[in-house]
Protein backbone atom coordinates (compact mmCIF):
# COMPACT_ATOMS: atom_id res chain seq x y z
CA UNK A 1 0.00 0.00 0.00
CA UNK A 2 1.61 3.51 -1.12
CA UNK A 3 1.79 5.99 1.31
CA UNK A 4 -1.05 8.06 -0.23
CA UNK A 5 -3.11 5.22 0.09
CA UNK A 6 -2.64 5.20 3.74
CA UNK A 7 -3.31 8.21 4.71
CA UNK A 8 -6.50 8.36 1.81
CA UNK A 9 -8.00 5.72 3.85
CA UNK A 10 -7.05 7.08 6.93
CA UNK A 11 -5.90 3.93 8.22
CA UNK A 12 -2.84 5.32 9.20
CA UNK A 13 -3.38 5.83 12.88
CA UNK A 14 -4.19 2.20 13.60
CA UNK A 15 -1.30 -0.24 14.40
CA UNK A 16 1.38 0.39 17.11
CA UNK A 17 4.72 -0.74 14.89
CA UNK A 18 4.43 1.52 11.95
CA UNK A 19 7.07 4.19 12.20
CA UNK A 20 7.05 6.87 14.98
CA UNK A 21 5.78 4.87 17.18
CA UNK A 22 2.89 7.22 18.69
CA UNK A 23 -0.17 8.43 16.87
CA UNK A 24 1.62 12.05 16.28
CA UNK A 25 4.83 9.96 14.52
CA UNK A 26 2.60 7.73 12.82
CA UNK A 27 0.81 10.49 11.01
CA UNK A 28 4.01 12.53 10.40
CA UNK A 29 5.97 9.23 8.69
CA UNK A 30 2.86 9.06 6.78
CA UNK A 31 3.10 12.44 5.52
CA UNK A 32 6.75 12.27 5.07
CA UNK A 33 6.48 9.33 2.68
CA UNK A 34 3.68 10.60 0.81
CA UNK A 35 5.77 13.82 -0.01
CA UNK A 36 8.95 12.43 -0.74
CA UNK A 37 7.01 9.92 -3.31
CA UNK A 38 5.17 12.56 -5.06
CA UNK A 39 8.53 14.92 -5.04
CA UNK A 40 7.71 17.62 -2.90
CA UNK A 41 9.62 16.90 0.45
CA UNK A 42 11.11 19.98 0.50
CA UNK A 43 7.83 22.11 -0.30
CA UNK A 44 6.33 20.03 2.81
CA UNK A 45 9.31 20.42 5.32
CA UNK A 46 8.55 24.42 4.52
CA UNK A 47 4.59 24.00 4.94
CA UNK A 48 5.09 22.60 8.11
CA UNK A 49 6.97 24.37 9.83
CA UNK A 50 4.80 27.20 8.34
CA UNK A 51 2.03 25.32 9.70
CA UNK A 52 3.70 24.75 13.26
CA UNK A 53 4.32 29.06 13.13
CA UNK A 54 0.31 30.01 12.12
CA UNK A 55 -1.20 27.31 15.17
CA UNK A 56 1.37 28.96 17.51
CA UNK A 57 0.26 32.22 16.47
CA UNK A 58 -3.48 31.95 16.16
CA UNK A 59 -5.40 31.93 19.10
CA UNK A 60 -8.82 31.13 16.90
CA UNK A 61 -7.08 28.44 15.09
CA UNK A 62 -5.80 26.47 18.25
CA UNK A 63 -9.98 26.85 19.43
CA UNK A 64 -10.72 25.49 16.23
CA UNK A 65 -8.09 22.57 16.68
CA UNK A 66 -8.92 21.87 19.95
CA UNK A 67 -12.52 22.21 20.79
CA UNK A 68 -14.37 18.81 20.93
CA UNK A 69 -17.87 20.36 20.53
CA UNK A 70 -17.31 21.37 16.86
CA UNK A 71 -18.65 19.12 14.29
CA UNK A 72 -16.55 16.80 12.72
CA UNK A 73 -17.30 18.12 8.97
CA UNK A 74 -17.04 21.81 10.18
CA UNK A 75 -13.73 21.36 11.77
CA UNK A 76 -12.23 20.01 8.60
CA UNK A 77 -14.30 22.69 6.56
CA UNK A 78 -12.67 25.41 8.99
CA UNK A 79 -9.41 24.35 9.21
CA UNK A 80 -9.18 23.51 4.80
CA UNK A 81 -10.53 27.12 4.48
CA UNK A 82 -7.79 28.72 6.69
CA UNK A 83 -5.24 26.42 4.45
CA UNK A 84 -6.56 27.19 0.95
CA UNK A 85 -6.41 30.86 2.32
CA UNK A 86 -2.98 31.01 3.25
CA UNK A 87 -1.89 29.57 0.25
CA UNK A 88 -1.08 25.48 1.66
CA UNK A 89 -0.39 22.96 -1.17
CA UNK A 90 -3.34 20.80 -1.68
CA UNK A 91 -0.89 17.64 -0.34
CA UNK A 92 -1.09 19.47 3.00
CA UNK A 93 -4.95 20.51 3.11
CA UNK A 94 -5.77 16.70 2.29
CA UNK A 95 -3.71 15.53 5.23
CA UNK A 96 -5.12 17.50 7.47
CA UNK A 97 -8.57 16.95 6.32
CA UNK A 98 -7.83 13.61 6.98
CA UNK A 99 -6.24 14.66 10.33
CA UNK A 100 -10.00 15.86 10.86
CA UNK A 101 -11.98 13.35 9.67
CA UNK A 102 -9.99 10.88 12.11
CA UNK A 103 -11.32 13.45 15.04
CA UNK A 104 -7.39 14.16 15.86
CA UNK A 105 -7.41 18.23 14.99
CA UNK A 106 -6.28 18.09 18.76
CA UNK A 107 -3.10 16.81 18.04
CA UNK A 108 -2.34 18.71 14.84
CA UNK A 109 0.61 20.82 16.37
CA UNK A 110 2.13 17.80 17.72
CA UNK A 111 1.72 15.54 14.49
CA UNK A 112 3.82 19.14 13.22
CA UNK A 113 6.11 18.75 15.67
CA UNK A 114 6.82 15.10 14.87
CA UNK A 115 7.31 15.45 11.68
CA UNK A 116 10.11 18.01 11.70
CA UNK A 117 11.42 15.94 14.52
CA UNK A 118 11.49 12.79 11.52
CA UNK A 119 12.73 15.29 8.86
CA UNK A 120 15.67 16.56 10.83
CA UNK A 121 16.57 12.77 11.98
CA UNK A 122 16.43 12.35 8.32
CA UNK A 123 18.84 14.59 7.56
CA UNK A 124 21.10 14.23 10.38
CA UNK A 125 20.36 17.39 11.92
CA UNK A 126 20.10 17.90 15.55
CA UNK A 127 17.30 19.61 16.74
CA UNK A 128 17.64 21.93 20.23
CA UNK A 129 14.93 23.63 21.91
CA UNK A 130 16.44 26.66 23.32
CA UNK A 131 14.77 28.61 26.21
CA UNK A 132 15.48 31.96 27.04
CA UNK A 133 14.64 34.98 29.21
CA UNK A 134 14.96 37.99 26.41
CA UNK A 135 14.43 37.09 22.38
CA UNK A 136 18.03 35.69 21.75
CA UNK A 137 20.10 37.72 18.87
CA UNK A 138 20.92 35.85 15.37
CA UNK A 139 24.54 36.61 16.75
CA UNK A 140 24.13 34.91 19.77
CA UNK A 141 22.25 32.08 18.17
CA UNK A 142 25.11 31.79 15.84
CA UNK A 143 27.49 31.78 18.73
CA UNK A 144 25.37 28.97 20.38
CA UNK A 145 24.93 26.83 17.17
CA UNK A 146 29.01 27.03 17.14
CA UNK A 147 29.33 25.70 20.82
CA UNK A 148 27.16 22.69 19.99
CA UNK A 149 29.21 21.69 16.82
CA UNK A 150 32.13 22.51 19.00
CA UNK A 151 30.31 19.65 21.38
CA UNK A 152 30.10 17.03 18.63
CA UNK A 153 26.59 17.39 18.01
CA UNK A 154 27.34 18.06 13.84
CA UNK A 155 24.41 19.91 12.22
CA UNK A 156 22.39 22.20 14.37
CA UNK A 157 18.78 23.57 14.15
CA UNK A 158 17.68 25.32 16.96
CA UNK A 159 14.13 26.05 17.68
CA UNK A 160 14.00 29.40 20.33
CA UNK A 161 11.86 30.78 22.68
CA UNK A 162 11.07 33.13 25.57
CA UNK A 163 10.01 32.59 29.30
CA UNK A 164 10.74 35.50 31.19
CA UNK A 165 10.80 34.20 34.23
CA UNK A 166 14.28 32.36 33.70
CA UNK A 167 15.35 35.82 34.97
CA UNK A 168 18.73 35.18 32.77
CA UNK A 169 20.54 32.37 31.03
CA UNK A 170 19.28 29.44 28.88
CA UNK A 171 17.59 26.11 29.09
CA UNK A 172 18.68 23.94 26.30
CA UNK A 173 17.31 20.80 25.62
CA UNK A 174 18.93 18.41 22.77
CA UNK A 175 16.98 14.64 22.35
CA UNK A 176 17.09 13.76 26.03
CA UNK A 177 19.26 15.76 27.41
CA UNK A 178 18.93 19.00 29.14
CA UNK A 179 21.26 21.93 30.04
CA UNK A 180 20.31 24.77 32.39
CA UNK A 181 22.26 27.65 32.70
CA UNK A 182 19.21 30.22 33.85
CA UNK A 183 19.27 32.47 36.71
CA UNK A 184 16.40 30.83 37.93
CA UNK A 185 17.67 27.42 38.34
CA UNK A 186 20.72 29.29 39.62
CA UNK A 187 19.01 31.25 42.19
CA UNK A 188 16.49 27.65 43.24
CA UNK A 189 19.95 25.48 43.82
CA UNK A 190 21.49 28.63 46.18
CA UNK A 191 17.95 28.50 47.86
CA UNK A 192 18.72 24.77 48.37
CA UNK A 193 22.21 25.18 50.12
CA UNK A 194 20.84 27.75 52.26
CA UNK A 195 18.26 25.93 53.73
CA UNK A 196 20.31 22.85 53.99
CA UNK A 197 22.86 24.43 55.62
CA UNK A 198 20.90 25.88 57.86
Amino acid sequence: MRAGDLIESGRVASGSNSSGGTLAGRYAAALYAQADETRALDATVDEMQALGRLIDQSPELRRLLGSPLIDVTQARTAAVAVLQEQGFSELVQHFVGVVANNRRLGALREIVASFAALVASKRGVVVAKVVSAHPLSDVQREQLRARMIEAGYGTVNIEDSVDPSLLGGLVVRIGARLYDTSLKSRLQRLQYAMKGAA
